[in-house]
């Protein structure tokens, strides 16, 4: 007796880019994740804290602070590992991230 499975649901890539369902900018906007991208993975991944860029004004000392402070720290690592090519693009996608948080 042959048994008969369940189809299994492929889950959507969470990478999607472009066109409708885009959950991560374009360059030329500033790159990373777009609000719906995040809300996306987070569905995907319960219990996550992931939050979109801190891109406004900000009090000193404050969370959103201390978050964009943190991350200028860390995609300045990122940028210097990356090649010189990368590195001294003013168009490439860290260095527009890192000027939409305005690191």
């Amino acid at each position: 007796m042959a048994r008969i499975r369940p189809k299994r649901r492929r889950e959507a890539s969470i990478r999607k880019t472009t066109g409708k369902g885009g959950n991560y900018r374009k360059t030329k906007s500033g790159a990373g994740m777009t609000r719906k991208g995040v809300a996306a993975y987070r569905r995907a991944n319960p219990g996550s804290k992931l939050k979109t860029a801190v891109t406004g004004k900000v009090k000193a000392g404050s969370k959103a602070a201390k978050r964009r402070k943190s991350y200028c720290a860390r995609s300045l690592g990122q940028l210097k590992r990356s090649s010189a090519k990368t590195r001294n693009d003013p168009n490439s996608r860290i260095r527009q991230a890192r000027r939409r948080w305005k690191c």
